[in-house]
């Protein structure tokens, strides 16, 4: 009888430890150490590593989108962008933040919520220094100081720093409002006003006060609250040399210089700088009292 035929598969290893059952995998993992990339591309010249890459990236020039999403026919160019589009349809949510719970579909999108419990800004202006949790708002804050204002609305001629910036500010225009939420069917032009709003649903406020623990649903009101506890005062009035916690109040202010009464009442046809003014004004011919004492329980309007 012929004995039993045993095979038994080599390992291959290479400096740092790694070992690997073929040969090929070894080859292409050395090219991490060596940083070959012996695969290019013939229309834009860009290298890579492995031929599976380049057989990718060569889809951004033929324009060739070979993936499909059976639920609603869109197309894809990688298997994995098809793998985070399917995630839509069975709204499944594979990346549990381990801080707070939350889920979230993609792992960037993980990443980035991520940020939020550690603090993390591991963007950094190269002029200033400022550091920022996102790349996409380290971009936008470079345009402060390059200047480069290249994108140009049509409608009003008004320029800006990014094609990103343009696109929002030109719905102001088409009243598009592209982000729809699902609870409630309110709709939004830009996203963050719509993340924003669905925290209101979720009940989510990640941003917590240090010094009182107040929570709230989006970081700027955060910062706005930390200046009642730090007294800082960082907008100034150029007229007049008052400061203001708030932009929003600076610019409320502003209007006694220049004398601006934008709020009018249509019952008397009186003018106001401030829309609290013109509020209060109302209130006295509605009778409307809102706030009331805890104490003694009379109103105040």
């Amino acid at each position: 009888m012929e004995p039993e035929k045993i095979f038994v598969r080599e390992k291959h290893e290479w400096k740092c430890g790694k070992s690997f059952s073929r040969t090929t995998n070894l080859i292409q993992h050395q090219r991490i150490h060596t940083e070959e990339k012996p695969y290019e591309c013939n229309e834009c010249g860009k290298a890579f590593s492995q031929s599976t890459n380049l057989i990718q990236h060569q889809r951004v020039h033929t324009g060739e989108k070979p993936y499909e999403c059976n639920e609603c026919e869109k197309t894809f160019s990688y298997r994995s962008s098809l793998r985070n589009h399917e995630r839509i349809h069975t709204r499944e949510k594979p990346y549990p933040c381990h801080e707070c719970g939350k889920a979230f579909s993609h792992i960037s999108a993980h990443t980035q919520h991520h940020r939020i419990h550690t603090g993390k800004k591991p963007y950094a202006c190269t002029e200033c220094r400022k550091t920022f949790s996102w790349s996409t708002h380290l971009i936008e804050h470079q345009g402060i100081h390059s200047g480069e204002k290249s994108y140009q609305c049509k409608e009003c001629r008004k320029v800006f720093c990014h094609s990103t910036s343009l696109i929002q500010h030109q719905r102001t225009h088409t009243g598009e409002e592209p982000y729809k939420c699902n609870e409630c069917g309110t709709a939004f032009s830009h996203t963050p006003a719509f993340i924003q709003h669905q925290r209101i649903h979720m009940g989510e406020n990640p941003y917590e006060c240090n010094e009182c623990g107040k929570a709230f649903n989006w970081s700027a009101h955060l910062t706005q609250h930390e200046r009642t506890h730090t007294g800082e005062k960082p907008y100034v009035c150029k007229e007049c040399g008052k400061t203001f916690s708030q932009r929003t109040h600076l610019t409320e202010h502003l209007k006694i210089h220049s004398g601006e009464k934008p709020y009018r009442y249509n019952l008397c046809q009186k003018l106001f700088c401030y829309r609290t003014s013109l509020i209060r004004l109302q209130r006295t011919h509605t009778g409307e009292k809102p706030y009331q004492c805890n104490e003694c329980g009379k109103s105040f309007s």
